[in-house]
């Protein structure tokens, strides 16, 4: 089976798709990874082989200019997503389509693909391979929240349908299934008609090493907070970076250590800390959270996902609106606490950390927690996904 996994320019859904894409590859199959010029250095970073398609589109600037406060609103509502962002966020998303398909389409018949597996934002994916003729699957990296967008899409997509000789109403801009690595208590119900394949969410959150000297064992009475802010929160504006801001809050709990993890670009940003915060730079996130009892983040799906991996309950500040998606749904799995960034103070992250740790009222955001990381270890490996999408692809063949 030869598979072209396909993605745009954001590291965060390269990275989400590397498990499956590792798991075709350690079986024998041909994987091969398409996305922007920009993101290919990232591609071969993670040991896989890409391809650049299309041409760069930039996207920080979009989102910036969909998320920041503008001259007409020069205040801005940071708490909750404005009215219309949905409708331009899916603009971004087609104009990085309108980058890649072409290159989508031509690498899939060319390099004789059997399968296109795409990140549900990846709108190139189904489009290139309707085009080439060959089947599609959509792989979530956290909470579905495309769902919404389902009915707008076949509209927003038909002049490049058109333009790569596919019928718009023609094709499933989902793909003919989905693969959903996110615990069913967290997940966004599907809809009717769509079907899911279930696979057990592996951390890959980017290279790096673990840290180094590594964390010590908890000591019996004392707690560790791990704060962290994922990395799009910088590349917008440094004022939305949190990381510095929470880990102050939190570090004066008593017997408690704080973690910070951040990328090394991310040190200038953090301002003075407290004696005694313990700072990694570049480790994956998986690498830092296990052995925590709490994550102070700001909401994106891997953030949140490794975490709930580790059975750890968090405390979310989402700014953007996927981030704000997420921390919905764990809000209705019960287990963490969400605050807006105008409610964010220190005062409210210090005594909301104070909750969530202590052994009576955060008690059954813990239990919530581990219920999801059971959920997510029962379901299948990547592996086991790996071989029902070969069987799929050698059905169709017959």
């Amino acid at each position: 089976m030869r598979v072209l996994f396909t993605t745009w320019a954001w590291p965060s859904h390269l990275y989400a798709l590397v498990p499956l894409a590792w798991a075709c590859r350690s079986a024998g199959h041909e994987v091969l990874v398409a996305s922007q010029p920009e993101l290919l250095p990232l591609i071969e970073r993670t040991g896989l082989p890409g391809v650049a398609v299309g041409k760069d589109v930039d996207g920080v600037g979009m989102v910036r200019g969909y998320v920041l406060p503008s001259q007409d609103d020069p205040v801005g509502d940071r708490r909750a997503p404005r009215e219309g962002r949905g409708p331009r966020a899916l603009r971004m998303f087609t104009a990085h389509a309108d980058s890649m398909v072409d290159g989508v389409a031509e690498v899939a018949r060319r390099r004789g693909a059997d399968l296109v597996v795409f990140e549900p934002t990846a709108l190139a994916g189904p489009l290139g391979a309707a085009a080439a003729g060959i089947p599609a699957v959509r792989l979530l990296y956290g909470a579905d929240l495309m769902a919404r967008a389902r009915p707008l899409l076949p509209e927003a997509l038909a002049p490049l349908a058109e333009r790569v000789g596919v019928d718009p109403a023609g094709y499933d801009p989902f793909g003919s299934c989905t693969v959903d690595p996110c615990p069913p208590g967290f997940q966004v119900p599907a809809q009717a008609g769509e079907e899911r394949l279930p696979m057990r969410y592996v951390p890959f959150n980017g290279p790096g090493t673990p840290p180094d000297p590594p964390l010590p064992p908890q000591r019996r009475g004392r707690r560790r907070i791990v704060v962290t802010w994922g990395h799009t929160m910088a590349r917008l504006d440094g004022a939305l970076f949190l990381a510095g801001h929470a880990a102050r809050a939190v570090a004066s709990l008593p017997g408690t250590q704080t973690v910070l993890a951040v990328t090394s670009a991310q040190l200038p940003l953090l301002g003075e800390l407290p004696e005694g915060v313990r700072v990694v730079v570049d480790a994956p996130l998986h690498s830092v959270v296990d052995g925590a009892d709490l994550v102070v983040a700001h909401g994106g799906a891997g953030t949140v996902l490794t975490s709930l991996r580790a059975g750890l309950p968090l405390l979310l500040v989402p700014q953007l609106p996927d981030h704000a998606g997420h921390a919905a749904r764990l809000l209705a799995a019960g287990a963490g606490e969400v605050l807006t960034r105008d409610e964010a103070s220190g005062e409210r992250l210090r005594e909301e950390a104070a909750r969530l740790l202590d052994a009576a009222e955060g008690a059954g955001r813990r239990e919530a927690a581990r219920a999801l990381r059971d959920e997510m270890l029962a379901q299948p490996s990547p592996a086991e996904v790996a071989g029902v999408l070969a069987e799929r692809v050698v059905a169709c063949a017959a």
